[in-house]
């Protein structure tokens, strides 16, 4: 079963990032960290999957099936009378 707060769409290409720092800027979560040469993807469990990276990105190195995590999240707080910014567990 996909567990939304292990597993995430989140794809992302070092090779193609060109350190512009933009995902940096726009992922509200810090899935990424500042890197030397490309920024790194540090947390990768904490993408909410709303795709403003992968949108913000000018040379197409992020890719994320938005919409998939933010949905599953929501649901799962709603059930378990959670708010979204809280850590919710999935059984």
């Amino acid at each position: 079963m996909f567990n939304s707060y292990v597993e995430t769409s989140l794809y992302y290409q070092p090779t193609k990032c060109i350190n512009c720092e933009i995902c940096l800027d726009v992922c509200p979560h810090g899935v990424f960290i500042p890197g030397k040469k490309a920024v790194q993807l540090a947390k990768p469990w904490e993408c909410m999957e709303c795709g403003a990276c992968q949108l913000n990105c000018p040379t197409s190195a992020i890719s994320v099936d938005s919409g998939v995590g933010c949905a599953a999240a929501m649901i799962s707080a709603a059930l378990r009378g959670k708010k979204l910014d809280q850590k919710v567990e999935c059984t």
